[in-house]
């Protein structure tokens, strides 16, 4: 009789070790933040920003009749990406249940879209300084910009499931890499331009293009911050 109790037992633990992995499962998608609304926002505005990033880079590289051309490109885009954003804000205010807190959402929104708010702000600064001299740096911090772009889209793409933590923390640390990059680049350039460019003009339209690159990146990093507020409140 013993052994039919044991042998009772120990196939009813059997069955109910599924029944309790199912219930945490259960509980863990339970705590992931679905959504249908605000995410695919999200995946519009950075697909938007990498998409003018990669605009902004080429057209660094082109000749200036071609990058004259992008310049209207990067203005549509930047046009783009603000009724995106004004999407995400009006929504915040409307839906009753959001993915995440209402304050993130805004300063995630907000950072997006301000890094290409900075690369349009680059391309008027070309384009009204007739800056037809494209250094190295500018080119490189571009190439930043973009590839923090990528690195950010990768990153909203991925938060929306906690099982995704380790991936969304590899790209937040790539894209402060390269900020550190740029800072340094930006600080080079400037400190080689009061060194050895003797006209003004030059220097401040340089500086100024720099500096709105550089700034891009600094606002990739702080759509990384906001996000890891975000994984760290859900994880």
């Amino acid at each position: 009789m013993a052994l039919i109790t044991d042998e009772t037992e120990h196939r009813n633990s059997r069955e109910e070790e599924p029944l309790v992995k199912r219930s945490i499962d259960f509980i863990f998608q339970a705590l992931l933040p679905k959504d249908k609304l605000f995410y695919p926002l999200f995946d519009q505005a950075c697909n938007n920003l990498v998409e003018v990033a990669k605009v902004l880079e080429n057209a660094l590289k082109a000749d200036s009749v071609t990058r004259i051309q992008s310049f209207e490109t990067i203005n549509l885009l930047e046009k783009q990406g603000d009724e995106i954003t004004h999407a995400i804000m009006r929504e915040t205010g409307n839906t009753f249940i959001v993915p995440f807190d209402r304050e993130d959402i805004h300063a995630l929104a907000i950072a997006i879209d301000d890094v290409v708010d900075y690369i349009y702000g680059t391309s008027k600064r070309l384009d009204l300084y007739k800056v037809h001299q494209i250094s190295p740096a500018m080119i490189r911090l571009a190439e930043i910009i973009t590839l923090s772009a990528i690195e950010l889209q990768s990153a909203v793409r991925e938060m929306r499931s906690l099982r995704n933590v380790r991936k969304v923390k590899a790209h937040l640390y790539t894209i402060n890499t390269l900020e550190n990059e740029a800072d340094k680049i930006m600080n080079s350039t400037i400190a080689d331009l009061f060194k050895n460019e003797t006209d003004a003009m030059v220097i401040l339209k340089t500086k100024e293009v720099i500096s709105f690159l550089e700034n891009a990146t600094d606002k990739c990093e702080d759509a990384a911050h906001v996000i890891d507020s975000v994984i760290i409140k859900f994880s």
